[in-house]
């Protein structure tokens, strides 16, 4: 069984910031302090999700020397290679680097490796095909950073390279035209958390600044709000801290997309049946960048890719159904993957600190998935391999507790490749060495782990009784948005609430549905994969939600989505 949670609630706000902060309601005043924010400046800064000062893109190492290769490029023709990554931040970054320099008629491709054949990030065979193609300009998206082998190959076959990457770098960065990661040494650019959408946005946005265009006729640059619906989606769906700058990004975003005019994006809002001027962040994550990532998960993320620079209807259309059905699919190979590596992690054996799952029957496109929920399940950093016949590929997730690449820099001598963040990284070991590197990690894993308390926390952002939810407070909710990573959707948390009825819904039962009443006032909730609640369901509960609108065939109810629930 997956442990039980520690509850908490944040420390009531303090008398300073209670005086500071007096222009907002009660709950949004708690809420602010909770986010760090205790100041009238700070708050009104977050509430209107200003980027920080100093975020022009010419202050970031790299930008200057990128356009003007780029603009070089553009004056003298050459052909242009937008190489990006698989998942939807990747693909996002590629097609808004390619539709950004095509409206400024440049000779430009993009190229995304195939997960399966070519694995992730640069390597030496593509950059040998594009070579072959003409291309003089290789521009890397959402990879690269940890490539420095092939950005010497490809200086010596006559390759210029501009790296734009948001991951750590490791050791000293590739030696190339020009490398964009704020997180490299000697950068001073004020938000490091940037995704790689927002770094090709970045680049984009510093070429329509750059001073001397010469060969562009005025009145015909691209306008760069255009492209902040792809900034969303990618920064989301890549779990983007949304905060600084890709708060700000990441809200102009959003109403672009709410009125899209992408034809690819609105077949997609269609496919998944949302409704485009009522979409949010969560429509992102669950719905709209699942679909962008599945294209890459089982065959080749170019479906994805072309779908986001279709103009043509027709075109999109199929291209968005094709998405749809690849993650219907999806969606089943996770649930049998994740049946077996359970049964491959032996989960519940004591002292289990680190969670190790291969086989030759999983698919590199899905076992990062699969990672995520053992995860989530049993909270322990996860690794899910599939094993070839020479080679280990996995994907990895993590905790809090647990830093996963700076795990895996320890064992960067046993590895072929690796790289990633504090909660997701991945990496290819030859078999010869795999016994030898889940050991190590193993120790790694239970050196750092063994003296921590090994529980998922959940912890409100204010205590309420059941009557005092108002409407009032949804509008201050709203306010926050966008949550999600780094900013996440208030949780509130109510006590002694009566069990009026419950039942198991959803496909297999998994979801519970129950109303919740405090003798003042009732309430509908539904708990998502909750469902195994209703074989031991008390007559009282304490519970842990969100407070939300809850829209079906047109009818509007406030709802409670509990994120946890124990007897009162």
């Amino acid at each position: 069984m997956p442990p039980e949670k520690r509850w908490d609630v944040y420390p009531t706000i303090t008398a300073e910031a209670e005086q500071e902060l007096r222009e907002y309601s009660p709950v949004l005043r708690q809420i602010l302090f909770n986010r760090g924010y205790s100041s009238q400046a700070s708050a009104q800064e977050f509430i209107a999700a200003q980027p920080p000062s100093g975020a022009e893109p010419e202050n970031m190492l790299g930008i200057p020397a990128a356009v003007e290769r780029i603009d070089y490029a553009l004056a003298h023709s050459e052909p242009i290679a937008i190489y990006g990554d698989y998942d939807a931040d990747g693909v996002t970054a590629t097609a808004l680097l390619v539709q950004f320099l095509r409206q400024l008629d440049a000779n430009v491709q993009g190229y995304i490796p195939n997960r399966f054949d070519e694995g992730y990030g640069l390597n030496i065979g593509a950059l040998n095909e594009l070579k072959e193609k003409g291309v003089r300009l290789v521009i890397t998206v959402d990879c690269g950073i940890r490539s420095p082998l092939e950005a010497d190959h490809a200086r010596k076959i006559g390759l210029d390279l501009i790296i734009t990457d948001h991951h750590h770098p490791l050791g000293d960065v590739p030696d190339c035209l020009a490398v964009i990661n704020p997180k490299q040494p000697g950068d001073t650019y004020p938000d490091k958390d940037l995704a790689g959408v927002g770094l090709a946005y970045k680049l984009a946005v510093g070429y329509l600044n750059f001073p001397d265009k010469k060969h562009i006729l005025p009145g015909s640059l691209p306008l760069a709000e255009e492209l902040l619906d792809l900034v969303a989606l990618g920064t989301i769906s890549d779990l983007a801290q949304l905060r600084g700058e890709n708060r700000a990004l990441v809200k102009a975003g959003l109403q672009v997309i709410r009125q899209p005019r992408r034809q690819g994006l609105a077949s997609l809002i269609g496919v998944s049946g949302l409704t485009a001027q009522n979409i949010g962040a969560s429509d992102i994550s669950f719905a709209l960048g699942p679909r962008l990532n599945a294209a890459g998960r089982l065959e080749s993320a170019l479906a994805a890719f072309n779908l986001l620079i279709s103009t043509d209807l027709n075109e999109a259309g199929e291209l968005a159904q094709k998405l749809e059905n690849q993650n219907r699919d999806r969606q089943e190979k996770t649930r049998e993957a994740l049946a077996l590596a359970e049964i491959l992690a032996h989960p519940e054996q004591d002292g289990q600190f680190l969670l190790i799952a291969a086989d030759p029957g999983f698919s590199t496109g899905i076992v990062g998935l699969v990672a995520s929920r053992l995860t989530e399940a049993y909270y322990r950093p996860s690794i899910v391999a599939y094993q070839g016949t020479e080679f280990t590929r996995a994907s990895c997730r993590s905790i809090p507790d647990f830093h996963i690449t700076d795990a895996l820099d320890e064992c960067a001598d046993l590895m072929e490749h690796h790289g990633g963040h504090a909660a997701a990284a991945g990496f290819t070991v030859r078999n010869d060495r795999w016994v030898e590197l889940k050991d190590r990690l193993q120790h790694i894993a239970e050196l750092k782990l063994s003296t921590c308390d090994l529980r998922p926390s959940i912890k409100a952002d204010i205590a309420l009784p059941l009557v005092d939810l108002k409407p009032d407070i949804l509008t201050d909710i709203e306010r926050l948005q966008p949550t999600g990573n780094g900013n996440p959707q208030p949780i509130f948390c109510s006590r002694g609430l009566k069990v009026n009825r419950y039942k198991a819904v959803g496909k297999d039962y998994a979801h519970l549905k129950v109303t919740l009443s405090d003798n003042l006032i009732t309430y509908d909730a539904i708990g998502f994969r909750l469902g195994s609640w209703v074989e031991k369901m008390p007559s009282f509960v304490d519970i842990m939600y969100f407070f939300e609108k809850n829209e079906f065939n047109g009818n509007v109810n406030l709802q409670l989505n509990l994120r946890d629930l124990k007897s009162a």
